[in-house]
């Protein structure tokens, strides 16, 4: 079953259109694997997946996604989904969102304002919701060989490279300071001790040297 639907741009990881969700699934299901599907738009965007096809799994589901033309479509199904269903249904959004103008596309600012394409995407979605019409049957028996250039990995991988990157960004963004000897902890700890103390000899030194010089000009006087 075709369950979630995301359209997006690669430049900037925009969101722009969204197929109908299933309607059987809880709501903080939905959002978390929504979530889940931005969280893959944006690193597709940064280019931390490079692969222009991809299965990617997540509990008893998985993400299959399509890059072609600067747009991503991606689709969340059942782990026993027939993979090449799932790309077949991507493809023919792919054809189908070819056919408007990249211009307009480039303009859009806000997620998911491309409301043209839900109905569009939600018309195609139940084409494939039987995978056993004779349609999705033929596509199935056809070319057998095309899941070879398609790259599988799990979600956590990608969590855990994602997290290792901005480790190495924040070290590499942190501003090194010019070592100093005064950047030591014990000698700032000395410093506070015993600079009070040295203002007070140094005050006692000075007095005690003006009312030397005051006395002696007395006794010259």
């Amino acid at each position: 079953m075709v369950k979630l639907t995301i359209v997006g741009r690669v430049s900037d990881g925009l969101p722009l259109a969204q197929g109908p969700r299933y309607t059987i699934e809880e709501n903080n299901n939905f959002l978390f694997y929504k979530q889940q599907a931005e969280f893959i738009l944006k690193e597709i965007s940064k280019g931390a997946l490079a692969h222009s096809k991809m299965t990617i799994h997540i509990d008893h589901h998985c993400f299959n996604h399509l890059v072609d033309n600067g747009i991503i479509f991606i689709t969340l199904c059942d782990s026993s989904y027939p993979r090449k269903l799932a790309f077949h249904y991507l493809q023919d959004l792919q054809k189908e969102f070819e056919k408007f103008d990249n211009r307009l596309l480039e303009k859009i600012t806000r997620p998911y304002s491309f409301v043209k394409f839900d109905s569009i995407i939600g018309n195609i979605r139940r084409q494939y919701i039987d995978t056993r019409t004779q349609a999705n049957l033929s596509k199935l028996n056809a070319n057998r060989k095309q899941d070879v250039d398609i790259v599988t990995k799990h979600i956590s991988e990608i969590l855990e490279r994602r997290q290792n990157a901005e480790i190495s960004d924040r070290i590499f963004v942190t501003p090194q300071t010019v070592s100093s000897i005064w950047s030591s902890p014990r000698l700032e700890v000395i410093a506070l001790k015993w600079t009070p103390i040295t203002t007070i000899v140094v005050v006692a030194v000075v007095l005690l040297w003006a009312s030397l010089v005051l006395t002696d000009h007395i006794i010259i006087s």
